[in-house]
């Protein structure tokens, strides 16, 4: 007889709820009550970083490390947080960031999150291992933009395949999804990955298409330099190939160095997302927002830069606009709320966000994003 799956407390997994549960005030409260809701190596999986965690809690502790200094008797009469990115509008300058295996935390998933970002008025990327395929999410979120009568750009995540011809594919398919922008991601070809995916949750978008994985075997003559593995991973020249493959504006994701910021855009990046991927691939690497600046110094005050890893307050997100990004992506949050509530969790999450945000700006006296500067923060001395 098989046992019911246990969450990591040890407890019996509970089923989502239909309605927002009450006590529910921020993300954190969110991650607080998804561990009731996934199975034990799920959360597991969901919740790691690389090694010993370093990096995943040094996201945090480079936001915590910024103070605001607030400039009260603003006129927030005509205040807005719209803004037009790469000819896209967004309501706000946050998306939903690209999460694999949705289905981990709510059987509906990717299409749950979807519907949720269009009724928020909140872009989203689908990840090239979303367990729903790219044309299910993109007919969720036309079909939650026509019932709701509200809107947000979509865009898809690309990661490169073995073969050049599936990476094609996947692009091709995109586009005729009506996709509005790819986003390249380029730091986790290569990464530490143990988890076992329980039935019923793949990358369906990568279904027939044949992947190099290392095979850990003791004895081999390579253990990752030599190995198909290596060989695949992202170029320069996969860039310029990309560039001649599509007309969909192209986001490179993963960048933390000034000099591969600008080579991106040199080589036809028309945005980039620093990031470290939220502390999942290497260990000890600097935080994004700690970098930030430096690559808005690097590539001018016109050059759309989005922020990702870490973000958890809408005090977050002032941070990182005052200090260079046009937006930021939400991670980890989108499956907490979606194991707590489904759809209505994620809509919950990002209201929740959005409020902040707002809040946090009327407090700073900042009625439009252009007036969130660097001057209204202040590096924290402590450590």
């Amino acid at each position: 007889m098989t046992s019911a799956p246990t969450n990591c407390l040890d407890q019996p997994v509970q089923a989502p709820l239909s309605r927002i549960p009450a006590g529910i005030a921020c993300l954190a409260d969110y991650r607080l009550r998804a561990q009731h809701h996934v199975e034990a190596q799920a959360w597991a999986h969901i919740e790691s970083g690389a090694d010993q965690g370093l990096t995943l809690a040094h996201n945090r502790a480079a936001f915590d490390g910024i103070r605001l200094r607030p400039q009260p008797l603003a006129d927030l009469s005509q205040a807005s947080i719209r803004q037009t990115l790469l000819g896209q509008l967004l309501e706000w300058p946050v998306m939903l960031a690209p999460v694999a295996y949705q289905r981990l935390a709510h059987p509906e998933g990717e299409l749950a999150s979807v519907r949720a970002a269009m009724a928020m008025h909140t872009g989203m990327m689908a990840s090239t291992l979303s367990s729903h395929t790219l044309e299910e999410v993109a007919q969720a979120a036309s079909g939650a933009s026509q019932e709701l009568g509200r809107t947000a750009p979509l865009w898809f995540q690309l990661y490169s395949q073995p073969d050049p011809a599936h990476t094609l594919e996947l692009i091709e398919r995109a586009e005729r999804a009506g996709y509005q922008a790819l986003v390249w991601t380029i730091d986790a070809s290569i990464k530490r990955s143990s988890y076992p995916l329980p039935a019923g949750v793949e990358a369906v978008n990568l279904r027939n298409m044949p992947q190099h994985r290392q095979s850990g075997d003791l004895m081999s003559e390579h253990i990752l330099f030599g190995t198909p593995l290596a060989a695949q991973a992202p170029s320069w020249k996969d860039l310029q190939w990309l560039r001649q493959q599509t007309r969909l504006p192209l986001i490179v994701k993963g960048i933390l160095s000034p000099d591969a910021a600008r080579k991106a855009a040199d080589l036809g990046a028309d945005a980039v997302v620093v990031s470290n991927h939220g502390g999942r691939v290497l260990d000890g690497a600097i935080a994004p927002i700690e970098v930030l600046p430096e690559l808005r110094a690097a590539l001018g005050p016109q050059f759309p830069l989005l922020l990702d890893s870490g973000v958890r307050l809408g005090t977050d997100v002032f941070k990182a606009l005052a200090l260079g990004a046009n937006a930021v992506l939400i991670g980890r949050p989108q499956l907490h709320a979606l194991a707590v509530a489904g759809m209505l969790g994620v809509a919950h999450m990002l209201h929740l966000l959005r409020a902040e945000l707002e809040l946090g700006m009327a407090q700073m006296g900042c009625a439009t994003l252009e007036q969130i500067t660097p001057e209204r923060l202040r590096l924290s001395l402590s450590k």
